[in-house]
């Protein structure tokens, strides 16, 4: 009754995030899904950190490493203080789809006032997430999700 080799593979992946430049972001695949990494910048991480809770449409902070119910600031969508690093679920709250968070759609990506610091926007109904990945615009109901990791050394996470 144990779940076969397959299974237990899935379960948790590692990654070096050590070529993983300061303003890049990489997607990965964990458990059939689009795992977005960044390395977010000072400008990135100082507009997600000005955001005002009551601006936030979601304000929980879908984090699976904090207690359920934690506000949605931005120390709460990162781990371990490392706040340069931002991990989180690449599928969009609203049908599934995988927000953009390439250069061409980047201006469109981000509201109020920090059109230069990036976020993720999801074409198909127009979904917009800010620097951390929180829902300000659009039809999604939630903050994109940040599943269970941890760091294994300063250049390797390990996720699940």
């Amino acid at each position: 009754m144990n779940p076969d080799q397959a299974v237990l593979a899935m379960a948790t992946t590692e990654v070096d995030i050590s070529s993983i430049a300061e303003g890049q972001a990489v997607t990965i695949k964990w458990r059939g899904n689009p795992v977005f990494i960044r390395h977010r910048t000072k400008p990135e991480i100082d507009a997600a950190k000005e955001v005002a809770m009551g601006d936030l449409k979601d304000p929980i902070a879908r984090n699976a490493n904090v207690k359920d119910g934690d506000p949605a600031t931005d120390e709460n969508r990162v781990v371990g203080g490392k706040e340069q690093w931002l991990i989180m679920m690449g599928v969009c709250t609203h049908l599934g789809c995988v927000p953009d968070g390439s250069n061409a759609l980047r201006e469109f990506a981000v509201v109020e006032n920090s059109t230069k610091t990036g976020g993720w926007f999801c074409p198909c109904h127009g979904s917009q997430y800010d620097t951390a990945g929180r829902i300000r615009k659009g039809p999604a109901p939630e903050n994109l999700a940040v599943p269970a990791y941890k760091y294994l050394s300063d250049t390797k996470i390990q996720i699940g």
